[in-house]
């Protein structure tokens, strides 16, 4: 019996060998057919990859031109324009003549330059800035700012509009005046919410500036971009003689006018001229670890540090890192920012462990439907590193999960204290549960415009049904719910009942609608009783009261018409440092607005004691009444009558 076992055993065990060397040997064969039929990263396969690509996309989206770089293992791998510079003269776009605007991709210089001078000893990243500056940061929350905090975006300031961008060089502040000026308020703890912020990047070239000894233009010259033989980048606004005939016009769209040179007056924070050959030398240099053709930027210990995780409030999700931000997707540890002016539109990506870089830059805001560079580099990383998400085991408490974390959220990178503020609401996403236990999200659309289906993988950690894209919930110390995605640098925060975007737009709409009908049916009415010959059953008091409150309502047409004048004025984001005026004067027309709600409501309350009023008389009055006021608390609400003309 013991013999036979043994037999049984052996035999067994020549069965499992044998399995174990079939799914070997057929392991080995996919993974080579995986590996014989993938294509591999060339210059001439991606070539005709983006040849198929590019020219489509540019016709589709309205745009003029783009330009591509991908750089691998030390060397330019590919490099090409799409398009026009400039459409009338049927300028084609070239990759190392023509410049583009990479917009917030410019804060990577300045973040460089910050690690270099860390690595000097001149900047300590965990030090209270206010230490490296001629002006204080007012103090806020028991804490102080540090670089580490700016690098994160956590440094906790709301977002700064006015003379972000202007008009032109003659409109043009020092970097000195702008950051005194336009000192943001501090709406969260440092360290504690990632809210992107333009105004602390800036503040962190002004701190390069003063340690240095150098503005940040000249300090970025001397120790990035001559060692890198960046000949054709600059900081400097307007762009120096020698760059100008190299620039690409900007567009909102191709098939519109060509548009003046942006100038960004928060220079550290976008104001770039560049390359894609120039920049293809910066990504070299950062994926070799500060080194580009035997000059270094950085030790190699600090470009790696500058690689790394700093912050997340997730750690299953991307990070951010010492001024770079994670971007991983298709299994790749991925780095990069992306960068936005008002016309031109470009991202950075590096691959670390793959040692590839990639630049795109778009001179055209384009129809704006769709995001052309994510769906490019998605496309790319599809094509040469192609992944399966591993499957995910259903959430138990998926629909319950679902329901708990359904509402509006606002941005964390938002407007909070000026009229401006009302762009948070108009910005709410909404989290709709579905009856399957997934999720949706307004706001997140797939390129074809439809909302994006999130599924529950883990502890309310959802993914994207059939995609890549993240999200995840807590609660935050308050005990509110916040959301994040995969972009680190903002989350988003679940309002409070009276920030509801249903019931303020509500509010507005019905209060509007009430009020002007009230107007318009005014001497409509008049006619109908002359034509008729009757007349207001009114006394002379009464016929004053009601008198007044059509003047109420002319007053609050008038606060929101002047509130639609300024807001068609914001489509040019220049036209925000104009406005200074107008919003002192519909701050007073506010104020005037709020004493005629009170009018409007002793009206209310006076027509019960007229007995010459029906029951339908008296209820208008009070729905006018309440319209009233509604409109004059939706305006408190979102700072339309605050008088700040910085914001």
């Amino acid at each position: 019996m013991q013999n036979n076992r043994a037999v049984h055993l052996l035999a067994s065990a020549v069965s499992i060998l044998a399995a174990i060397l079939a799914w070997t040997l057929s392991a080995s064969a996919q993974t080579s057919q995986t590996s014989a039929t993938s294509p591999q990263l060339t210059a001439a396969d991606l070539e005709a990859f983006l040849d198929g690509l590019m020219p489509p996309q540019l016709a589709r989206e309205d745009i003029a031109g783009a330009v591509v770089a991908v750089v691998k293992d030390g060397k330019l791998l590919f490099a090409k324009g799409y398009g026009f510079s400039d459409v009338d003269k049927r300028a084609p776009v070239t990759p190392d003549a023509t410049l583009f605007r990479p917009g917030s991709i410019s804060k990577l210089f300045t973040w460089t330059s910050v690690m270099q001078l860390a690595e000097q000893g001149k900047l300590d990243l965990d030090k209270d800035v206010n230490d490296y500056l001629d002006f204080k940061i007012p103090p806020a929350w028991g804490k102080p700012i540090t670089l580490k905090n700016i690098m994160t975006h956590t440094a906790g300031f709301e977002e700064v509009g006015r003379n972000l961008f202007v008009a032109d060089a003659q409109h043009m502040h020092s970097l000195e005046h702008f950051l005194k000026e336009y000192i943001p308020a501090r709406i969260f703890p440092p360290g504690v919410v990632p809210a992107y912020s333009n105004y602390a990047t800036a503040l962190a070239g002004y701190i390069v500036q003063r340690v240095s000894g150098k503005p940040l233009s000249q300090y970025v010259q001397d120790n990035i971009l001559t060692p890198l033989q960046m000949t054709r980048t600059t900081f400097i606004q307007p762009l120096p003689d020698n760059l100008k005939p190299f620039m690409s016009s900007g567009y909102n769209r191709a098939s519109d006018k060509a548009q003046p040179f942006e100038f960004v007056e928060a220079y550290p924070a976008g104001s770039v001229s560049t390359t894609a050959a120039d920049m293809s030398r910066f990504m070299i240099a950062h994926l070799q670890n500060g080194e580009f053709e035997g000059r270094r930027i950085l030790r190699p210990e600090t470009a790696k540090l500058m690689h790394s995780r700093l912050f997340t409030t997730d750690q299953r999700l991307n990070a951010m890192d010492y001024g770079f931000y994670e971007e991983s997707r298709n299994g790749k540890l991925i780095i990069g920012h992306g960068g936005d002016t008002v016309l031109f539109h470009s991202d950075l990506h590096l691959l670390l462990d793959e040692n590839v870089g990639f630049f795109v830059s778009y001179n055209s805001a384009g129809k704006g439907e769709v995001s052309p560079r994510s769906i490019l580099f998605h496309q790319f990383l599809d094509r040469y590193y192609p992944y399966t998400p591993p499957g995910a085991a259903k959430v138990a408490s998926a629909k319950e999960d679902a329901k708990a974390i359904a509402g509006f959220y606002k941005s964390s990178r938002r407007f909070d204290t000026s009229f401006v503020s009302v762009t948070t609401l108009l910005g709410e996403a909404n989290v709709i549960p579905n009856a399957d236990g997934t999720i949706g999200v307004d706001q997140f659309k797939s390129p074809s415009g439809q909302m994006k289906k999130f599924e529950e993988i883990g502890p309310l950690l959802f993914r994207e049904v059939h995609g890549q894209d993240h999200l995840s919930f807590r609660r935050d110390a308050n005990g509110r719910w916040e959301g994040r995605a995969d972009w680190p640098a903002q989350v988003l925060q679940k309002v409070g009942f009276f920030e509801n975007k249903t019931l303020n737009l509500t509010v507005l709409t019905l209060g509007l609608v009430i009020v002007v009908l009230t107007l318009l049916l005014w001497p409509v009415a008049a006619m109908v009783r002359k034509h008729y010959g009757k007349r207001l059953d009114y006394s002379r008091a009464d016929l004053k009261w009601r008198l007044a409150v059509r003047v109420v309502c002319l007053l609050i047409v008038a606060f929101s018409l002047g509130w639609m004048v300024v807001a068609s004025m914001a489509d040019d984001i220049t036209k925000l440092n104009t406005l200074s005026p107008w919003i002192i004067g519909l701050g007073i027309l506010g104020h005037l607005c709020v004493i005629g709600a009170i009018v409007a409501c002793i009206s209310a309350f006076r027509s019960l004691r007229s007995p010459g009023r029906s029951i339908w008389m008296k209820g208008y009055g009070f729905a006018l009444a309440a319209a009233c006021v509604g409109l004059v608390w939706f305006a408190l609400q979102w700072n339309l009558m605050n008088f700040k003309t910085h914001f």
